[in-house]
């Protein structure tokens, strides 16, 4: 069974390209899509991800305020903050929302998809790209 994806972004168009990439690229399933992290938290109780791809700044409740709660609800769940703003946030705020991996959106989706699996192939143990 292909792992499942969870992508939290207010730009539909960022999602749809992340979507095409990652289950082209990797074989992975992308079971939903969310539009802020309130939407975020919903889907994932939802649809039991194995991972969620999670902007940064969106409306309503931001990736970091999102990533807080979800590490509580879900755990298990390794958290990859996809986002502009990657320079702006600090080490320690990212490590202490339970986020495994920052990704900035202006590298490659081949970054991203990378975190991707080896987040999924390591049981969510390490901690990736945090500085």
């Amino acid at each position: 069974m292909a792992k499942k994806i969870l992508i939290v972004d207010d730009h539909p168009q960022i999602c749809r390209l992340v979507r095409e990439f990652i289950e082209r690229q990797t074989g992975l399933e992308v079971c939903g899509e969310a539009v802020d992290g309130l939407d975020g938290l919903q889907k994932a109780s939802l649809l039991d991800p194995d991972l969620i791809i999670l902007d940064f700044q969106m409306p309503r409740m931001n990736g970091l305020e999102a990533a807080r709660v979800l590490t509580q609800i879900l755990p298990s769940v390794p958290i990859i903050l996809f986002t502009m703003h990657n320079a702006l946030l600090p080490a320690a705020a990212v490590t202490n929302a339970g986020i495994k991996a920052v990704v900035s959106k202006m590298e490659s989706l081949d970054v991203l998809a990378d975190h991707a699996v080896r987040l999924l192939a390591s049981g969510n143990t390490a901690t990736q790209g945090l500085g």
